[in-house]
């Protein structure tokens, strides 16, 4: 499997690091609570076009590494994965939804989001150096360029 993905107009590779937490972070990701949690995040994560890659739900925090498609920001893709399964496990628990503390939400507002990608020095020397290189190609190809 190659770490680059495809749409009929671009070829990316968008890999972040996303945690978040249900509300006051408290502890109830565990039993079928967090097997509802994993089979939906992943359903949720296919049916948006993006690829999770490692998924780890702890009794409080979630931490996934998810490729997401350039179609799709980051954004969209959170509101969607918390809004779509706090509504699936208020429906599947409702006994969650009585206790004072959670409301009508089940996750905390926001997240933590970092990228996960290439070696920045590694960009760097590309970067410095890519026009150099496509000289040299278009020199060895006779003067022609491909792209």
């Amino acid at each position: 499997m190659s770490k680059y993905k495809k749409l009929s107009h671009a070829i990316y590779y968008r890999e972040y690091h996303i945690i978040w937490v249900p509300k006051y972070r408290y502890r109830v990701l565990k039993g079928a609570i967090k097997e509802m949690g994993e089979r939906d995040i992943r359903g949720i994560s296919e049916w948006l076009g993006c690829e999770v890659r490692e998924l780890n739900i702890q009794e409080d925090p979630v931490h996934v590494v998810v490729s997401i498609p350039p179609k799709v920001s980051i954004s969209d893709y959170m509101g969607t994965v918390k809004g779509k399964t706090a509504i699936k496990l208020f429906k599947s628990y409702s006994g969650m939804r009585q206790k004072p503390y959670w409301g009508n939400h089940f996750w905390a507002r926001g997240y933590f989001v970092s990228t996960v990608g290439v070696d920045a020095e590694m960009i760097k020397k590309y970067v410095k150096y890519q026009e150099k290189e496509e000289k040299r190609e278009e020199k060895q190809q006779g003067g022609f360029r491909f792209l």
